[in-house]
Parts: C-alpha cells; structure tokens; sequence
C-alpha cells in the first residue's frame, strides 16, 4: 500500500477501504505523507466524490487522529453548534450566551477563517484581550461554572483535519460534501458534547450553492452524528445574502454587541440566532414545543441575561468586558468609503461570494494560511435584498486600513449589487430541517 496507489484509485473513481483511508489520514498526520501528495489525495476526492461508507470511515479516521474531550464530568446537557460557512455569520457568538442563559452548557471549540468565510476565533480575537487557548481542564472548569466557552481547537483535537482544512485552503478543494462532512463531525465527535446543532447554508455565499446540495450535506453530517450516538440536527439556511449587516471581524463583533444590548431588533443575525437556540433548546429536552424554546431565547436577549453571560465570558477569557458597553474600544479601521444609490429601485441580489472576496482582500480574511488578519476592516450593508431604495441613499460603507484598498474595494461593491425597478420578494432565512 503506498500512496501513489491510494491516490491513482480514487482518481480513477475507484472506492478505498477503510485500512486505506487510514493510512492516508494517519500518515499524513504523523508526517510521513508530503503536503504534494495529501494535495492530490484531496483534489482526486473533490473531482471522483466519496460514497456513504468512505465519508465515514475517513471521519471515524479523523477523529481518532487524536484525542477526544472528556465533558463527562460537567453536570447537565452540553451542546455544540456548527455552521459549514457563509459571510458575515456570527451566530455563535450570539447562541451560546443564549442557551447558557436558559441553563444549558455550550462548550465549543471553534476555527479560524477558511477561504472567504470568517472564522470565529479570528472575530473572538479581535476583542481587546480574548484568550482563545485554553487547556482542556481550564475549558471544562469555565464551562462548570458559568456554562459557556469558546476555544480555539487544540492541537490534539482530530490534529489530521487542523492539517487538511489549511492545505483544502489553497488547494481549491473545499467545496466537497465527503472533505466538509469529514472535517465538521471529526471536530464535533472529538469535542464531546451530547447534543449537535449544524447550520447548513445554502446559497451563493455558501459552500453548497444550491438547496439540493446542503440538504445532501446536511443528511451526510447527521447520519454520522447519529452512528456515533449524538442528538443531532441540521437547518438549512440563506446565504444568498449576508447573514450580518456588518462584515468583517471586529465589525461582526459590534454587531453581536448592539443585539445582546436590545438594539437591532429586526436583524437576520438576531433571527436566526433564536432559531437556532431554540432547536437547542428543545434537542436538549428542556421543552417539546419549539415555540416555547422560541420565547425562552427571546427572554434571554430581552432580560439581558444573554448579554450577562456574555459579559461573564469576556472576563473569563480576559477579554474587554468594557467593550461590550463601549463599542470604540473595539479596532476601528482608519479609512471608511461610503457606496450611496444612484438611483431609485429596490436591492435585488447581492453577490455574497464577491463581498467575502472584498472582505478578505480588505484583510479581514487570508488567501494562504501564514496570512495575518486585520481585525479593523471589512464592509457595512445598510440595505437588504428587497429593500426599497431612493437615489443617494447610503448602501454600504468599506472599512479599510488605507485609501487605494478602500477605493479599489467600493468598485468592487458597487459592482457585486443589482438594483431592479420591479419590487423583490425577500426569500425566508431558514429553508428546511433535517
């Protein structure tokens, strides 16, 4: 068995065995396969696909590349939350002050950005102070007493996809239902919790660009979480839009901000965030009636408690608590452009793959995986698809950091938006359950 041969078979559309898989998973983690050949593994798997028993096997293979968090001994249900990627999608960061707030235990190991899609820790990161690295029993102690963390994944974690997502990275082989199923539920079983929420985008901003693509997702993802035992769920949702008004890593973060403190009530962000906590809530077992788990969400964000656990998790990871209450202490870039109308009409599509491109060459996102993030930049949207626009109304605004990028990014934009004479129907945010 060498890899030349594994990989000459699933090129030719041949399906590997699982004493195969592992030996390519395995040996590319301990080193012993070059990043040239693991590339030509994954690209052979984008083109010829991986049936249901492969996408297993090379998930069973990532998981047990390294260790497993032990959650046992934290009292209650702990559950975890996973969004397969979009622009401008900071739901965690909402979810899980939500359903600590209601009594549950949210312990999350999150990643960084991944082509044009944000990543978590880089947006935790860019709170003055956060620590995203944590010891194992330092994170399990945190979630014990105030039921909420969000950590960066250690290196132990499932370590074969920590090495696999950054070579998809800059390979052009991310879009891939086996290698995204693979890469989710080795880092979800790995992590421990009993309960397994999956966000599931749909939509030019998303990997599956159609909605028959992130159902077949979806259904790959919780047949896997249910042979390993797991309560698991997924939701199909839009991006064909911007999930987020704000774009970038420390912009998403205000954003989160302003909803825990009561304001932008009518947000997509805020929308499906109590959705998805909602789903939570009743796979917890707390309710069987999701409209009640709706109205406990509700009650978190407009107590405040929501905000509260927040604020408990800032200062449980050294993060600027003040920041919550004081939004400028949060990075602000120095250059901001603004896009206004030039004539009347309504938004009829935005073209979310391109804003993640402008967003990531603004440097909220990174092109190779030794690229450093700048956590000032990125894009503000005033409108939404099916927005009524009047000429000279503000669109949009670009955060940059100098005024060439600012200029070269607003044409960008300009040009990433279709205006219509006819109205739009806006789509719904959630588009099925699985």
């Amino acid at each position: 068995m060498t890899p030349y041969d594994i990989i000459m078979k699933k090129r030719d559309g041949g399906v590997l065995s699982k004493d195969e898989i592992e030996y390519m998973v395995f040996g590319y983690t301990k080193g012993l396969i070059p990043d040239y050949q693991m590339s030509a593994f994954l690209m052979a798997v984008f083109i010829k696909g991986m049936t249901d028993e492969e996408t297993k096997n090379i998930t069973v293979a990532m998981t047990e590349s390294g260790d497993k968090v032990d959650l046992s001994s934290i009292d209650g249900i702990k559950v975890d939350k996973h969004s397969t990627g979009g622009v401008g999608d900071t739901t965690t960061l909402l979810i899980g002050p939500i359903v600590a707030a209601v009594g549950l235990k949210f312990a999350k190991m999150s990643g960084r950005g991944l082509g044009h899609t944000g990543g978590t820790i880089d947006k935790l990161e860019s709170i003055p102070g956060y620590r995203t690295s944590l010891s194992e029993s330092e994170f399990i102690e945190q979630v014990k007493r105030i039921g909420l963390s969000v950590i960066s994944s250690t290196g132990d974690i499932a370590p074969a996809d920590k090495k696999m997502y950054a070579l998809r990275d800059v390979t052009a082989t991310v879009d891939s239902i086996p290698l995204i199923a693979g890469s989710i539920m080795s880092k979800k079983l790995a992590s421990g919790a009993d309960v397994i929420l999956l966000d599931v985008k749909a939509g030019g901003g998303a990997f599956m660009k159609t909605l028959p693509e992130a159902f077949k997702l979806a259904e790959a993802l919780v047949d896997i979480g249910r042979l390993a035992g797991k309560k698991t769920r997924a939701v199909i949702t839009d991006m064909d839009q911007p999930l987020n008004t704000h774009i970038g890593n420390a912009l998403e973060v205000k954003e989160v901000f302003e909803i825990l403190s009561g304001k932008r009530k009518d947000s997509a962000l805020r929308e499906i965030s109590v959705a998805l906590s909602a789903h939570l809530i009743v796979m917890a077992g707390l309710t069987e009636s999701f409209e009640d788990a709706l109205a406990m969400a509700e009650d978190a964000l407009e107590s405040g408690k929501a905000k509260e656990k927040m604020r408990e998790l800032l200062e449980a990871q050294a993060g600027s608590s003040e920041a919550l209450d004081n939004l400028s202490l949060l990075p602000q870039a120095p250059i901001v452009k603004s896009l206004k109308a030039e004539s009347d009409g309504y938004l009829k599509s935005i073209d979310v793959l391109e804003l993640g491109i402008a967003a990531r060459d603004l440097g909220a996102g990174r092109l190779t995986k030794e690229d450093t993030i700048d956590p000032s930049v990125g894009l503000i949207l005033y409108k939404r698809v099916g927005d009524k626009i009047n000429k000279g109304d503000l669109i949009a605004d670009v955060h940059a950091s100098c005024e060439d990028l600012g200029n070269k990014v607003l044409d960008r934009l300009r040009n990433s938006l279709t205006i219509s004479d006819c109205e739009v129907k806006r789509k719904p945010l959630i588009l099925g359950v699985v």
